[in-house]
């Protein structure tokens, strides 16, 4: 079955380490210098003579954001003022991109990933990783990531780290490599907020975060991200999670994505609905398996949802990725060295190809 990662040697085990592990210190950190430098597809560019890339950030409960209808930029947070519109009539700037999408014959390859940053902190909060795991994200080349736990503002850190980054995180991690990306602030407190994020090299068309949460002490919200892709009729449907901890929260919540792709998404557009789903039972995943035949694209050799909590040695199946209307071509779980000092979650890459 499409997607279900077998010992075969064409389809190698999701639990192998990343090639870039295997290679001798001084390598790894040459190609870490190199994604360091790269910006966009003329490499030859320096940072400071190239615009900033606008952005979405929505709200809980926000109306649909389209192309025309502006940012939201948490000035009511701080002192940060809104940005201007871009050059773009609409309001929304478009960025160069580097465009990994492979047209043949009519089909298209999309590489897309999921990890919780655990608000750019490693386990148990000992160290900021923030910019570590920056490099780590472009090292993965992933077309579409899928972010939670991200920090949008935060005054205490901020005061107290020195390199602590001045743009919010979803921004600092895009880093123009990902010249589109959305936020959905889900829980705010006195000295800021955080939520999900969707960072994306191709264009956002609309993007919406919806109030999921199943009661106050637990804000949850649902990022729903409509994306342009070359050669693509209709857009993808990208939905990015982070479900409750306790069993009755994530019922009401998967019911709650059900109910939004049968009322906004036509029944033969691609769909990609990834993120953390505390859901080590797999109850979620056999509800949106049936109700909207959605494939959990990262299983291990049995065909369960593979392991990604905690990092540093994988138990819980929490961390996945659905899709509709893409064939699994493979996945890879990161949970090695290099991966588990940036947070408490392995990240998912998943690469598809489209039917």
């Amino acid at each position: 079955m499409p997607g279900r990662i077998g010992p075969s040697p064409e389809t190698p085990s999701p639990y192998l380490p990343d090639p870039d592990q295997r290679l001798p210190g001084f390598a790894r950190a040459a190609l870490l210098k190199n994604m360091k430098n790269f910006r966009s597809c003329n490499p030859g560019n320096s940072r400071k003579d190239r615009p900033k890339k606008d952005f979405f950030q929505l709200p809980v409960a926000a109306a649909p954001l389209g192309r025309s209808r502006g940012c939201y930029d948490g000035s009511d947070f701080g002192n940060r003022r809104p940005r201007a519109p871009g050059p773009n009539s609409s309001g929304h700037r478009i960025g160069r991109a580097c465009f990994h999408l492979e047209v043949h014959k009519f089909h298209v390859n999309l590489h897309v990933s999921t990890y919780n940053i655990h608000k750019g902190f490693s386990q148990f909060n000992r160290r900021m990783m923030i910019r570590e795991l920056r490099d780590h994200l472009q090292l993965l080349g992933a077309d579409i990531i899928f972010l939670q736990e991200v920090q949008g503002l935060h005054s205490r850190h901020a005061a107290r780290f020195e390199d602590w980054p001045e743009e919010p995180q979803y921004e600092f991690l895009a880093d123009q490599v990902w010249p589109e990306f959305a936020y959905g602030r889900n829980a705010v407190y006195d000295h800021g907020h955080h939520g999900n994020a969707i960072l994306s090299r191709y264009p956002i068309l609309r993007a919406e975060n919806e109030d999921v949460s199943h009661h106050a002490l637990e804000r949850r919200g649902m990022l729903h991200c409509e994306i342009e892709l070359p050669e693509i009729a209709q857009p993808l449907h990208c939905i990015c999670v982070h479900l409750a901890l306790h069993e009755r929260g994530r019922r009401h919540q998967v019911g709650a994505i059900i109910d939004r792709l049968n009322r906004e998404v036509p029944g033969d557009a691609p769909v990609v609905v990834a993120g953390d789903f505390n859901d080590w039972r797999n109850h979620a995943g056999k509800r949106l398996e049936e109700d909207l035949g959605l494939e959990e694209a990262c299983r291990d050799h049995r065909g369960k949802p593979v392991r990604t909590f905690p990092s540093s040695f994988p138990v819980l199946r929490l961390d996945r990725i659905y899709v509709r209307g893409f064939r699994v071509r493979h996945t890879h779980v990161h949970h090695g060295p290099m991966w588990r000092r940036l947070s408490d979650h392995a990240a998912l890459s998943a690469h598809l190809q489209l039917e």
